[in-house]
Protein backbone atom coordinates (compact mmCIF):
# COMPACT_ATOMS: atom_id res chain seq x y z
CA UNK A 1 0.00 0.00 0.00
CA UNK A 2 3.13 2.08 -0.69
CA UNK A 3 1.79 5.95 -1.43
CA UNK A 4 -1.82 5.33 -0.62
CA UNK A 5 -1.80 9.36 -0.13
CA UNK A 6 -1.19 9.40 -4.04
CA UNK A 7 -3.67 7.09 -5.28
CA UNK A 8 -7.15 5.96 -5.39
CA UNK A 9 -7.49 5.14 -1.94
CA UNK A 10 -9.96 4.42 0.90
CA UNK A 11 -9.00 3.99 4.57
CA UNK A 12 -11.77 2.33 6.49
CA UNK A 13 -12.32 3.34 9.83
CA UNK A 14 -14.63 0.47 12.25
CA UNK A 15 -16.39 2.59 14.97
CA UNK A 16 -17.37 -0.13 17.83
CA UNK A 17 -19.36 1.50 20.44
CA UNK A 18 -21.50 -1.15 22.09
CA UNK A 19 -21.77 -4.27 23.76
CA UNK A 20 -23.82 -5.50 21.31
CA UNK A 21 -21.88 -3.75 18.26
CA UNK A 22 -18.91 -5.84 19.49
CA UNK A 23 -20.35 -9.53 20.25
CA UNK A 24 -22.38 -9.25 16.77
CA UNK A 25 -21.09 -6.69 14.83
CA UNK A 26 -17.69 -6.99 15.00
CA UNK A 27 -17.24 -11.15 13.94
CA UNK A 28 -19.64 -10.30 10.41
CA UNK A 29 -17.51 -6.96 9.51
CA UNK A 30 -13.86 -9.47 9.88
CA UNK A 31 -15.84 -12.15 7.87
CA UNK A 32 -17.27 -9.51 5.53
CA UNK A 33 -13.39 -8.03 5.25
CA UNK A 34 -11.93 -11.53 4.84
CA UNK A 35 -14.06 -11.98 2.14
CA UNK A 36 -13.35 -8.87 0.05
CA UNK A 37 -9.65 -9.79 0.78
CA UNK A 38 -9.60 -6.19 3.04
CA UNK A 39 -7.96 -5.04 6.18
CA UNK A 40 -9.53 -2.03 8.09
CA UNK A 41 -8.69 0.19 10.95
CA UNK A 42 -11.38 -1.16 13.93
CA UNK A 43 -11.47 1.64 17.04
CA UNK A 44 -12.79 -0.42 20.22
CA UNK A 45 -14.49 0.82 23.55
CA UNK A 46 -13.84 -1.48 26.01
CA UNK A 47 -15.07 0.38 28.94
CA UNK A 48 -19.04 0.31 30.17
CA UNK A 49 -21.79 0.55 27.65
CA UNK A 50 -23.96 3.11 28.40
CA UNK A 51 -24.79 4.31 25.84
CA UNK A 52 -29.11 3.95 26.91
CA UNK A 53 -28.49 7.01 28.53
CA UNK A 54 -28.50 9.14 25.37
CA UNK A 55 -32.15 9.04 25.36
CA UNK A 56 -32.08 12.20 27.38
CA UNK A 57 -30.95 13.86 23.70
CA UNK A 58 -34.49 13.47 22.39
CA UNK A 59 -35.42 16.53 23.93
CA UNK A 60 -33.52 18.24 21.13
CA UNK A 61 -35.03 19.12 18.07
CA UNK A 62 -32.07 18.06 15.78
CA UNK A 63 -31.41 14.77 17.78
CA UNK A 64 -34.68 13.26 18.00
CA UNK A 65 -35.06 14.35 13.57
CA UNK A 66 -31.96 12.15 13.09
CA UNK A 67 -33.38 9.14 15.28
CA UNK A 68 -36.58 9.29 13.23
CA UNK A 69 -34.99 9.67 9.87
CA UNK A 70 -32.48 7.06 10.35
CA UNK A 71 -35.08 4.72 11.62
CA UNK A 72 -33.03 4.03 15.19
CA UNK A 73 -34.66 1.92 17.27
CA UNK A 74 -35.11 -0.88 14.28
CA UNK A 75 -31.47 0.62 13.17
CA UNK A 76 -29.66 -0.29 16.41
CA UNK A 77 -31.87 -2.30 18.68
CA UNK A 78 -34.05 -1.47 22.03
CA UNK A 79 -31.44 -3.16 23.68
CA UNK A 80 -28.44 -0.23 23.19
CA UNK A 81 -31.01 2.17 23.35
CA UNK A 82 -32.00 1.50 26.35
CA UNK A 83 -28.71 0.09 27.84
CA UNK A 84 -26.82 1.98 31.16
CA UNK A 85 -30.37 3.49 32.02
CA UNK A 86 -30.87 1.61 34.81
CA UNK A 87 -27.73 0.70 36.33
CA UNK A 88 -24.38 0.39 35.78
CA UNK A 89 -23.50 -0.76 31.95
CA UNK A 90 -21.83 -3.78 31.36
CA UNK A 91 -18.10 -3.69 30.70
CA UNK A 92 -17.87 -4.02 27.13
CA UNK A 93 -14.33 -5.89 27.44
CA UNK A 94 -15.36 -8.13 29.84
CA UNK A 95 -18.10 -9.17 27.54
CA UNK A 96 -16.92 -9.31 24.21
CA UNK A 97 -13.42 -9.69 24.64
CA UNK A 98 -13.41 -12.66 22.25
CA UNK A 99 -14.70 -10.86 19.37
CA UNK A 100 -11.57 -8.07 19.92
CA UNK A 101 -9.22 -10.77 19.51
CA UNK A 102 -10.80 -12.31 16.37
CA UNK A 103 -10.49 -8.74 14.57
CA UNK A 104 -6.81 -8.86 15.73
CA UNK A 105 -6.11 -12.10 15.03
CA UNK A 106 -7.27 -11.44 11.43
CA UNK A 107 -4.76 -9.10 10.79
CA UNK A 108 -6.30 -5.73 11.54
CA UNK A 109 -5.50 -2.62 12.57
CA UNK A 110 -6.10 -2.23 16.31
CA UNK A 111 -7.33 1.58 17.95
CA UNK A 112 -8.61 2.89 21.17
CA UNK A 113 -12.02 4.07 20.38
CA UNK A 114 -12.80 4.67 24.41
CA UNK A 115 -13.70 3.98 27.96
CA UNK A 116 -16.79 4.84 28.55
CA UNK A 117 -18.37 6.05 25.20
CA UNK A 118 -21.35 7.94 26.36
CA UNK A 119 -18.90 10.02 28.80
CA UNK A 120 -16.38 10.67 26.38
CA UNK A 121 -19.24 11.98 23.93
CA UNK A 122 -20.82 14.42 25.53
CA UNK A 123 -18.95 15.10 28.75
CA UNK A 124 -15.13 15.04 27.27
CA UNK A 125 -15.00 18.88 27.98
CA UNK A 126 -15.96 18.68 31.39
CA UNK A 127 -13.66 15.61 32.92
CA UNK A 128 -10.51 16.81 34.52
CA UNK A 129 -6.86 16.08 33.74
CA UNK A 130 -6.63 13.37 36.27
CA UNK A 131 -10.12 11.80 35.30
CA UNK A 132 -9.25 12.01 31.80
CA UNK A 133 -5.76 9.97 32.12
CA UNK A 134 -7.30 7.75 34.42
CA UNK A 135 -9.80 6.61 31.94
CA UNK A 136 -7.65 6.96 28.90
CA UNK A 137 -5.14 4.85 30.43
CA UNK A 138 -7.26 2.27 31.78
CA UNK A 139 -8.87 1.77 28.03
CA UNK A 140 -5.36 1.48 26.73
CA UNK A 141 -4.04 -1.23 29.08
CA UNK A 142 -7.03 -3.26 28.95
CA UNK A 143 -7.38 -3.30 25.04
CA UNK A 144 -3.68 -3.89 25.23
CA UNK A 145 -4.78 -7.19 27.48
CA UNK A 146 -7.52 -8.33 25.59
CA UNK A 147 -5.57 -8.26 21.99
CA UNK A 148 -2.27 -9.12 23.16
CA UNK A 149 -0.94 -6.49 21.36
CA UNK A 150 -0.94 -2.25 21.79
CA UNK A 151 -3.47 -0.30 20.11
CA UNK A 152 -1.77 1.96 17.36
CA UNK A 153 -4.24 5.00 17.03
CA UNK A 154 -7.04 6.21 19.04
CA UNK A 155 -9.66 8.13 17.38
CA UNK A 156 -12.63 9.70 20.04
CA UNK A 157 -16.17 9.21 19.73
CA UNK A 158 -18.47 11.65 17.69
CA UNK A 159 -15.43 13.24 16.71
CA UNK A 160 -15.64 15.29 19.48
CA UNK A 161 -11.63 17.05 21.29
CA UNK A 162 -10.49 18.95 23.38
CA UNK A 163 -6.50 20.33 23.91
CA UNK A 164 -6.17 18.37 27.06
CA UNK A 165 -6.78 15.05 25.26
CA UNK A 166 -4.59 15.97 23.07
CA UNK A 167 -1.86 16.72 24.94
CA UNK A 168 -2.73 13.34 27.11
CA UNK A 169 -2.29 11.21 23.89
CA UNK A 170 0.80 12.87 22.98
CA UNK A 171 2.25 10.64 25.41
CA UNK A 172 0.84 7.59 23.84
CA UNK A 173 2.69 5.60 21.11
CA UNK A 174 -0.03 5.92 18.62
CA UNK A 175 1.19 6.27 15.13
CA UNK A 176 -1.91 8.67 14.05
CA UNK A 177 -5.51 9.97 15.76
CA UNK A 178 -8.71 10.06 13.92
CA UNK A 179 -10.45 12.60 15.94
CA UNK A 180 -12.07 15.34 13.82
CA UNK A 181 -13.77 15.45 10.02
CA UNK A 182 -12.23 17.06 7.10
CA UNK A 183 -10.52 17.12 3.99
CA UNK A 184 -6.42 16.55 4.57
CA UNK A 185 -3.78 15.28 7.33
CA UNK A 186 -2.40 17.69 9.49
CA UNK A 187 -0.50 17.52 12.75
CA UNK A 188 -2.84 20.21 15.50
CA UNK A 189 -1.20 22.93 17.34
CA UNK A 190 -1.18 22.83 20.75
CA UNK A 191 -0.44 25.64 23.49
CA UNK A 192 3.87 24.68 23.17
CA UNK A 193 3.75 23.65 19.50
CA UNK A 194 2.90 21.60 16.38
CA UNK A 195 1.95 17.85 17.79
CA UNK A 196 3.86 15.02 17.35
CA UNK A 197 1.29 12.70 16.43
CA UNK A 198 -1.04 13.34 12.94
CA UNK A 199 -4.98 13.61 12.91
CA UNK A 200 -6.22 11.21 9.60
CA UNK A 201 -9.85 13.02 9.29
CA UNK A 202 -12.83 11.18 8.54
CA UNK A 203 -13.95 12.59 4.86
CA UNK A 204 -16.84 11.31 3.94
CA UNK A 205 -20.74 11.26 5.87
CA UNK A 206 -21.80 8.40 7.85
CA UNK A 207 -24.88 6.28 7.33
CA UNK A 208 -27.43 8.15 9.79
CA UNK A 209 -26.27 11.47 8.99
CA UNK A 210 -27.34 11.06 5.39
CA UNK A 211 -29.69 8.15 5.03
CA UNK A 212 -33.51 10.22 5.53
CA UNK A 213 -32.69 13.35 3.98
CA UNK A 214 -32.08 14.89 0.68
CA UNK A 215 -33.90 11.83 -1.04
CA UNK A 216 -30.59 9.66 0.39
CA UNK A 217 -32.47 6.00 0.97
CA UNK A 218 -31.31 2.02 1.52
CA UNK A 219 -31.73 2.33 -2.42
CA UNK A 220 -28.96 4.86 -3.26
CA UNK A 221 -26.84 5.06 -0.28
CA UNK A 222 -23.87 3.51 -1.18
CA UNK A 223 -24.06 5.46 -4.60
CA UNK A 224 -24.35 8.45 -2.48
CA UNK A 225 -20.76 7.61 -0.92
CA UNK A 226 -19.15 6.66 -3.87
CA UNK A 227 -20.08 9.95 -5.63
CA UNK A 228 -18.37 11.49 -2.95
CA UNK A 229 -14.99 9.66 -3.55
CA UNK A 230 -12.56 12.17 -4.35
CA UNK A 231 -9.48 10.81 -6.94
CA UNK A 232 -5.77 12.03 -5.92
CA UNK A 233 -7.39 13.45 -2.76
CA UNK A 234 -7.64 11.58 1.08
CA UNK A 235 -10.53 9.41 1.19
CA UNK A 236 -11.62 7.91 4.85
CA UNK A 237 -14.84 6.55 5.60
CA UNK A 238 -15.71 5.75 9.05
CA UNK A 239 -18.54 2.74 9.34
CA UNK A 240 -19.96 1.21 12.46
CA UNK A 241 -20.42 -2.12 13.93
CA UNK A 242 -23.99 -1.63 14.95
CA UNK A 243 -25.34 -0.52 11.46
CA UNK A 244 -23.44 -2.07 8.55
CA UNK A 245 -21.84 -5.40 10.95
CA UNK A 246 -25.47 -5.93 12.39
CA UNK A 247 -28.52 -3.97 9.90
CA UNK A 248 -27.10 -3.97 6.77
CA UNK A 249 -24.08 -6.06 5.77
CA UNK A 250 -24.71 -7.02 2.67
CA UNK A 251 -25.23 -3.71 1.73
CA UNK A 252 -21.89 -2.96 2.76
CA UNK A 253 -20.76 -5.84 0.95
CA UNK A 254 -22.02 -4.45 -1.98
CA UNK A 255 -20.63 -0.66 -1.12
CA UNK A 256 -16.73 -2.81 -0.81
CA UNK A 257 -17.11 -4.54 -4.52
CA UNK A 258 -18.49 -1.10 -5.52
CA UNK A 259 -15.59 0.41 -4.89
CA UNK A 260 -13.51 -2.19 -6.18
CA UNK A 261 -15.08 -1.50 -9.20
CA UNK A 262 -14.58 2.01 -9.27
CA UNK A 263 -10.30 1.50 -8.82
CA UNK A 264 -10.22 2.25 -5.28
CA UNK A 265 -7.68 0.47 -3.02
CA UNK A 266 -9.34 -0.24 0.51
CA UNK A 267 -7.22 -0.67 3.68
CA UNK A 268 -6.54 0.55 6.98
CA UNK A 269 -5.67 4.27 7.89
CA UNK A 270 -2.08 3.83 8.91
CA UNK A 271 -1.71 3.06 4.82
CA UNK A 272 -2.43 7.00 4.40
CA UNK A 273 0.79 8.31 6.19
CA UNK A 274 3.34 6.34 4.11
CA UNK A 275 3.53 8.52 2.02
CA UNK A 276 5.10 11.39 3.64
CA UNK A 277 7.29 11.73 6.67
CA UNK A 278 5.33 13.29 9.75
CA UNK A 279 7.29 16.87 9.76
CA UNK A 280 6.16 17.56 6.46
CA UNK A 281 2.06 17.57 7.48
CA UNK A 282 1.14 21.24 7.67
CA UNK A 283 -0.10 22.31 11.45
CA UNK A 284 -3.40 23.89 11.99
CA UNK A 285 -5.51 24.32 15.43
CA UNK A 286 -8.61 22.51 16.02
CA UNK A 287 -11.97 24.28 16.72
CA UNK A 288 -15.33 22.51 16.66
CA UNK A 289 -18.43 23.13 14.52
CA UNK A 290 -21.66 21.88 13.35
CA UNK A 291 -21.75 19.96 10.28
CA UNK A 292 -25.16 19.08 8.41
CA UNK A 293 -26.49 15.58 9.36
CA UNK A 294 -24.92 15.41 12.70
CA UNK A 295 -26.34 16.73 16.43
CA UNK A 296 -23.92 18.61 17.84
CA UNK A 297 -20.29 19.94 17.37
CA UNK A 298 -17.59 18.04 15.98
CA UNK A 299 -13.32 18.62 15.89
CA UNK A 300 -12.26 20.50 12.52
CA UNK A 301 -9.23 21.83 11.61
CA UNK A 302 -9.98 25.81 12.29
CA UNK A 303 -9.28 26.95 8.45
CA UNK A 304 -11.63 24.09 7.26
CA UNK A 305 -14.97 26.46 8.07
CA UNK A 306 -13.31 29.48 6.20
CA UNK A 307 -12.81 27.60 3.17
CA UNK A 308 -15.91 25.77 2.95
CA UNK A 309 -17.14 29.88 2.98
CA UNK A 310 -15.13 30.92 0.04
CA UNK A 311 -15.90 27.98 -2.22
CA UNK A 312 -20.04 28.58 -1.05
CA UNK A 313 -18.87 32.45 -2.45
CA UNK A 314 -17.14 31.12 -5.57
CA UNK A 315 -20.21 28.51 -6.32
CA UNK A 316 -22.32 31.57 -5.64
CA UNK A 317 -20.20 33.81 -8.37
CA UNK A 318 -20.63 30.85 -10.92
CA UNK A 319 -24.29 30.54 -10.52
CA UNK A 320 -24.46 34.22 -11.59
CA UNK A 321 -22.67 34.07 -14.17
CA UNK A 322 -24.63 31.45 -15.78
CA UNK A 323 -27.86 33.25 -14.96
CA UNK A 324 -26.05 36.63 -16.69
CA UNK A 325 -25.16 34.29 -19.72
CA UNK A 326 -28.39 33.06 -20.06
CA UNK A 327 -30.14 36.72 -19.63
CA UNK A 328 -27.59 37.77 -22.45
CA UNK A 329 -28.56 34.94 -24.94
CA UNK A 330 -32.33 35.55 -24.39
CA UNK A 331 -32.15 39.25 -24.73
CA UNK A 332 -29.93 38.07 -28.05
CA UNK A 333 -32.85 35.94 -29.07
CA UNK A 334 -35.16 38.99 -28.57
CA UNK A 335 -33.22 41.00 -31.17
CA UNK A 336 -33.06 38.39 -33.33
CA UNK A 337 -35.43 35.81 -33.92
CA UNK A 338 -34.65 32.52 -35.78
CA UNK A 339 -36.69 32.40 -38.68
Amino acid sequence: MTGAADNNFLGLRVDVDTLRGTRLGVPELVRRFAAAGVKASFFFSVGPDNMGRNLYRLLRPRFLWKMLRSRAPSLYGWDILLMGTLGPGPLIGERAGAAIRQAAEAGHELGLHAWDHYRWQNFLARMSENELRGEFDRAYQRLTEIAGRPPVASANPAWRSTPAMLKLKESYPFLYNSDCRGDRIFLPQLPGGAAKIPQVPTTLPTFDELVGSGGITLENYNAAIWSRLQPGRLNVYTVHAEVEGIAYPEMFSDFLRGCRERGYELGPLSALLQAKASSSWPCYVIAEREIEGREGKVAMRKEEEKEEREELGRKAQRLRKKRNYRKKESRREEVNPKA
